[in-house]
């Protein structure tokens, strides 16, 4: 069984998040191709299709050997990156569905990104935005502080509500190195306070790729009769009858989405969506796609 295609539900069971980190990369790297080299600067090769006119002694015989088709390696030298991961944990992060919740789904993604950025020569930092005040939990570093960043991870808790204060000096602090921020969020706000953070992020020149953490019910409405819903951070609740209204709540929860990528989009923030119930390889697709764009 590949690893990368473990439910999310099983990895979160092992409670470790060191080991699935470990596990998700390799079964990961493995399905793409053995492009992780050490020495005395870190490279991430990737293969194109071979085109009329390029050099043949680039051509990766082992790859046409499995294969059966020409492939070119392209490698891309250490680019010396930091990469900083922001993690919305005010309490509608708690949302859970089939037993997954949004906190524990970003926390497994967090692991799996900040492990394979590790093995990629860059630097990871690790920030938390919650009950008003922004916590920099794990400043910038390499590759040795990688427990740091796992135990600091599993400490991480989902609690009050989304921090409304400006941003801190901690994640906009100057660097020689290029940066990128990668937020995740459920982008439940009481009025634009997960927006503007990000958009001050983008203003002073950082790089920001926002994972929109959703889950299946969010998207259709997907309960039977009658149910009573409540907002995590205020404690207020609205009955529904949910076959009655599931085409509606649908339809505006789709234009929600829509125009909220077009918004973040406009301000140059890239912008993704990962369900709870999806395979943590998504998520490192996303950021080698991000990565390499960059």
């Amino acid at each position: 069984m590949q690893t990368k295609l473990i439910d999310p539900q099983t990895l979160a069971a092992l409670k470790d998040l060191s080991l699935v980190a470990r596990m998700v990369v390799a079964g990961f790297t493995a399905g793409l191709h053995n492009s992780l080299k050490r020495g005395a600067g870190l490279e991430f090769s990737q293969y194109r299709s071979y085109q009329p006119g390029d050099d043949l002694r680039q051509l990766d015989w082992k790859m046409f050997a499995r294969s059966d088709r020409y492939y070119i390696r392209e490698s891309e030298t250490d680019t010396n990156l930091r990469v900083q991961f922001v993690v919305d944990a005010s309490n509608s992060m708690n949302y859970e569905e089939a037993g997954m919740s949004k906190i524990t789904y970003a926390k497994l993604v967090v692991a799996c990104l900040g492990y394979l950025a590790v093995q990629q020569g860059d630097e990871i930092s690790l920030h938390v935005l919650h009950e008003n005040k922004l916590t920099n939990i794990l400043p910038a570093g390499s590759n040795r502080q990688l427990p740091r960043f796992f135990t600091a991870l599993d400490k991480l808790t989902a609690t009050g509500r989304f921090a409304t204060v400006p941003v801190s000096n901690s994640l906009l602090q100057t660097t020689k190195k290029k940066t990128i921020t990668v937020f995740l969020s459920d982008m439940y706000e009481q009025e634009t306070e997960i927006t503007d953070v990000l958009s001050s992020l983008r203003r002073r020149g950082q790089e920001v790729l926002l994972l929109h953490l959703l889950g299946k019910q969010e998207l259709n409405l997907a309960y039977s009769g009658a149910v009573l819903l409540e907002d995590l951070e205020t404690g207020e609740t609205i009955q529904v009858d949910s076959s009655q209204q599931r085409l509606l709540y649908e339809a505006n929860y789709q234009a929600w989405l829509q125009k909220l990528a077009a918004s973040l989009r406009k301000k140059q923030i890239t912008y993704d969506q990962l369900l709870l119930h999806e395979p943590l390889d998504k998520a490192l697709r996303l950021l080698l796609k991000y990565r390499l764009q960059r």
